[in-house]
């Protein structure tokens, strides 16, 4: 056993011959306990501080908490909305991290994502959008009341009113949010426009001061505005579970807070209804839409036993439902906070420009100040004139566009692949998704459907005469019934299909990775592998091999000292497999390799129905583990696709981890950096894909941004480029990139 603290991670290696699956994983919670007992990873929402690019200051944030006792890590942005802080409960509580983080000054609330109403206390009030939006129409007015009021020589004082009207409507935000900023000794960029816009003022250009105002104010409320559009994806979920939930009882139908429903409480789902928490159906049965939570547009019918997930409609029918987990830990819940952490978690571009932001700003100041004192006395132009050329270089100098544009292109991925069913677990993986040159994925549970089914009982010819097909499938139920294993369930569903009774067995016995014994009407019967059940019947041997060989998983039965039948079993290949590994390399995925535990035969046959190029069989975690290492020596980034639980040390080591089938598996959901929540392969191409548009659409932003940086400032100097061209220059190429990010909100794969 090894422990990752930097995924949260505790992995294991271990002989499936000496220890099964579902006993490896009761260890791993047992173990984890002590783990996550003691750390907590909080998120929070974090309420808007400084500017529009004041991501300069989430910096400094993240900086001060890590600093605070019991602290492990901190990621926060405040474009994202939402502050993870990941802590030693045995020094800090929930409250008191929250009372620390305010006397910082982080103005942080608990995300209380279960409710609709959660939802609207997060979103930025519609009513500050209003404002802005007004304000800057108020700018404009004031300006070109101004500029009227000149034209038309009205008294000095009504153009200075006009103009003071629009400087305070236009400044007003970026003013405040200055201040703030500077309070924790950070300088960003709404300074230099407010700057800028007095300057102009104080050299006799009142108008071009107030259209960058204007155009600041403007491109600011469509940001705010724009950016508000990357939230959606979480408040629809948030909105998918209703408030409420129909408690059934001895003395009735009552509803009841859906968060003050206990586990195991009986819940009314009625029809067009969604369902408010997750459940297994105890009677009804109903055809129920989970696309909101999964991205699969095709309803399931839910019946007895089957599980049924917080925020999924139910479709047609009344259902019962026995409440498996409570609000805060349902399925939607935990989807929630995941895609409200990966808000807060940072692309490496992202960080890279934040840092460099604060130290371009401060470099940007001084460059102004030297060409308002230094021209002067150097080329003897007028103080007036090098003023209003150093401010028209402070407007085009400054990096908006170019702060802007990797948050509005990685909020917009998140925000689409959420829609889609698909969770990053930050920016950082949509940009390693860009990255991937191979993928690894496991075979039984992620190419197949991971359930078995018995496809064959084959008796042999010495046991023909007294026994049938479906004697034997009872004999074989009757011992499977006491056990677990997948291929003991899928005999089980196959005797329930032909309605036949298991025969009574007791004194069950199982020997993990071999087979299962039990006696049955005082006669042992074993079921299991050749190396569990050693005989030297050729008939038996031969038929195991030929159904080995086309594929399948095989065992003998063997009653008493006699061989009976060859039981074998079938994993089947999920329909979109081959057209998930032909979509890969379509994208120019250099080898895509399929990694299982099956035996040689098996692993053929799925190799080549899938299309994979190359394919790896008879392997333990460990072996799993091993041939990701070679991998990435030999493509670097490598992505290993699995379905939880035995592919964590892969999925631990690769470049990119990436889970399917989360809505039932926890582990997936806490393990990897990409998870897939619908069982669909082709959502894993769409992951590259995304990853890969995210990339070219960030490299254009920054291209353009520092394109017309420099084009500006090449401009000023050459040709004379007055103010109000750089103004315009500036905001426009800000909502430029901001618009040219959010296309990824509707952004759809090309592939066949």
């Amino acid at each position: 056993m090894t422990v990752d603290p930097q995924r949260s991670a505790i992995v294991y290696s271990y002989d499936p011959a000496l220890i099964t699956d579902s006993q490896i994983e009761t260890l791993a919670r047992a173990d984890s306990g002590a783990f996550q007992d003691r750390w907590q990873t909080c998120t929070l929402q974090l309420n808007r501080e400084g500017g529009r690019l004041c991501e300069t200051c989430s910096v400094r944030l993240e900086r001060s908490v890590q600093a605070m006792p019991g602290v492990r890590r901190a990621t926060a942005s405040y474009l994202g909305g939402a502050l993870s802080v990941t802590f030693d409960q045995t020094q800090l509580s929930d409250s008191g991290l929250l009372a620390a983080l305010r006397r910082l000054g982080a103005r942080v609330r608990p995300l209380t994502a279960t409710t609709a109403s959660a939802s609207r206390e997060q979103a930025l009030p519609a009513s500050t959008i209003a404002l802005e939006f007004w304000l800057s129409g108020i700018t404009l007015a004031g300006i070109l009341a101004g500029w009227a009021c000149a034209r038309w020589a009205a008294p000095p004082a009504l153009v200075i009113a006009a103009y003071t009207v629009a400087y305070v409507a236009g400044g007003y935000f970026g003013l405040r949010a200055s201040l703030q900023t500077l309070r924790h000794g950070v300088m960003e960029i709404d300074l230099l426009m407010v700057l800028a816009a007095c300057g102009a003022a104080a050299v006799g250009q009142p108008f071009e001061g107030g259209l960058l105002l204007f155009l600041f104010s403007l491109s600011n409320a469509m940001q705010s505005f724009s950016f508000g559009r990357t939230k959606t994806a979480v408040e629809a979920l948030i909105r998918l579970r209703p408030d409420k939930a129909l408690v059934v009882t001895a003395a009735g139908t009552h509803e009841v807070a859906a968060e003050q429903v206990a586990v195991g409480a009986h819940i009314r789902i009625l029809p067009g209804s969604h369902v408010p928490l997750d459940g297994v159906v105890l009677e009804g049965e109903s055809s129920v839409n989970e696309a909101s939570l999964t991205g699969e547009a095709l309803p399931k019918t839910k019946q007895a036993d089957d599980a049924v997930l917080a925020g999924s409609i139910n479709i047609d029918g009344a259902l019962l439902v026995r409440v498996t987990r409570a609000a805060s830990d349902s399925t939607l819940a935990r989807l929630i906070r995941h895609v409200e952490q990966a808000q807060s978690e940072k692309a490496p571009t992202q960080r890279l420009i934040d840092t460099f932001e604060q130290r371009y700003a401060v470099v940007v100041i001084a460059a102004t100040a030297a060409l308002i004192v230094l021209p002067p006395f150097i080329s003897g132009i007028t103080f007036q004139a090098a003023f209003s050329r150093a401010i028209t270089v402070m407007v085009a100098a400054s990096p908006c566009a170019l702060v802007i544009s990797t948050p509005a292109t990685i909020l917009s991925a998140i925000a689409n692949a959420a829609r889609r069913g698909v969770l990053f677990k930050g920016g950082a993986h949509v940009e390693e998704a860009a990255n991937i040159r191979a993928v690894a994925i496991d075979k039984t549970g992620t190419l197949t459907t991971g359930q078995l089914r018995l496809a064959t009982v084959q008796v042999l010819a010495q046991a023909s005469a007294q026994w049938t097909p479906d004697a034997v499938l009872a004999l074989a139920a009757g011992v499977h019934e006491l056990s677990e294993h997948p291929l003991a369930q899928a005999t089980l569903r196959a005797a329930r299909t032909k309605l036949l009774t298991p025969a009574p067995a007791t004194e069950f016995q199982s020997v993990p990775g071999r087979g299962v014994r039990a006696m049955v009407h005082n006669t042992e019967v074993q079921i299991g592998n050749s190396r569990y059940i050693r005989t030297q019947d050729s008939d038996a041997l031969q038929a195991l091999e030929a159904l080995e060989k086309t594929g399948h998983t095989a065992v003998l039965l063997k009653r008493g000292a006699d061989i009976l039948a060859v039981l074998a079993y079938a994993d089947t290949l999920r329909p979109t497999a081959a057209a998930a590994v032909r979509q890969l390399k379509q994208l120019g995925v250099e080898r895509v390799i399929m990694l299982t535990g099956d035996n040689e035969h098996v692993a053929r046959g799925a190799a080549a129905q899938t299309g994979v190029d190359e394919y790896h069989a008879s392997l333990l975690p460990a072996d799993k583990l091993r041939i990701l290492q070679q991998l990435k020596r030999q493509y670097v980034k490598v992505a290993m696709v699995g379905d939880g639980v035995n592919d964590a040390p892969a999925l631990a080591v690769s470049s990119l981890g990436i889970a399917m089938g989360a809505a039932g598996t926890d582990v997936a959901l806490e393990t990897a950096d990409v998870v897939l929540m619908a069982d669909d392969l082709l959502n894993l191409p769409y992951v590259i894909a995304l990853g890969r548009s995210a990339r070219r659409t960030l490299l254009v932003n920054l291209g353009f941004a520092l394109a017309m940086i420099a084009a500006m400032v090449a401009a000023i100097f050459s040709i004379g480029l007055p103010l109000p061209y750089a103004v315009v220059g500036h905001e426009g190429g800000s909502v430029l990139v901001v618009l040219n990010g959010l296309r990824l909100l509707g952004f759809r794969p090309k592939l066949d």
